[in-house]
């Protein structure tokens, strides 16, 4: 029996989708593309159990309707989102397991980047956790606000910051080096981030993902997790050009400024 392998799929310019494989089956996390889905399934002769989707965006769900045509494979997604498929609707406090590869799976309602968007949390057959965030939590950041508030997001990335420190974060986007120079204005004195950056150049520059991160190193790095720390607050406010009273102040300020920074 082989262990549970999670590889990231790389999809459109700097998406990553997901797959989870064991024992000659599969299950796909926000699959915005089916071709390169479908290419990983057949080199590795691998059946997809199930299709999880996190949100209704068109770079995560695009491939869903192909993917599920030729495979037959169910859909499990956020319940309140407008989704191109859907057979399992779900909710926090809902559990979702595949034991054909070793995955069992709760989910937290994340709302922030979306009005709906959900994440997966659980363990791998090898007993590590596992997080799938789709665009809440990034390496070194957190995805815009298009339909939540500021405090809806920073509730929601509080859910994320809970979870056991080895935690695997698979996200889906390969953002990192972006978000690291940014969170590099924010802390220039950060020795962890400072370390994060060099070891994260390397792995791009020699072609390699720099996911999945994990828990405690976003604690270390991520400046949307920091927002208590005095460093960042002082960073936020004198970017603001004002004090900042209360968390989602320091909070929205963060996004402001990342959503500004070239």
């Amino acid at each position: 029996m082989m262990t549970t392998e999670l590889i990231p799929v790389p999809a459109f310019a700097d998406n990553y989708i997901w797959l989870v494989c064991k024992d000659g089956h599969a299950v796909v996390v926000d699959p915005g593309q089916a071709a390169p889905i479908e290419a990983v399934l057949k080199q590795r002769q691998l059946v997809l159990d199930a299709i999880l989707l996190t949100h209704h965006h068109a770079d995560h769900v695009g491939g869903v309707l192909a993917l599920q045509q030729r495979t037959g494979a169910p859909v499990y997604g956020p319940a309140s989102e407008r989704l191109p498929a859907c057979d399992h609707r779900l909710q926090e406090g809902d559990t979702v397991q595949f034991p054909n590869v070793g995955l069992q799976l709760g989910i937290l309602d994340v709302p922030g980047h979306t009005a709906g968007h959900i994440a997966y949390h659980g363990t791998l057959s090898t007993g590590k956790p596992v997080l799938f965030c789709g665009d809440t939590l990034f390496a070194a950041g957190c995805g815009r606000l298009f339909e939540g508030t500021p405090a809806q997001m920073l509730d929601s990335l509080g859910k994320l910051r809970a979870l056991p420190a080895n935690t695997l974060v698979c996200c889906a986007h390969e953002y990192t080096l972006a978000n690291l120079r940014w969170a590099l204005q924010v802390e220039p004195g950060n020795l962890v981030l400072q370390q994060r950056w060099e070891a994260d150049s390397q792995l791009r520059s020699d072609g390699m993902p720099t996911l999945p991160s994990n828990i405690a190193l976003e604690l270390d790095t991520n400046p949307f997790l920091r927002v208590s720390q005095t460093s960042v607050a002082k960073a936020a406010a004198s970017y603001a050009g004002t004090g900042l009273e209360t968390p989602v102040d320091i909070f929205a300020c963060l996004r402001e400024w990342k959503n500004n920074f070239k």
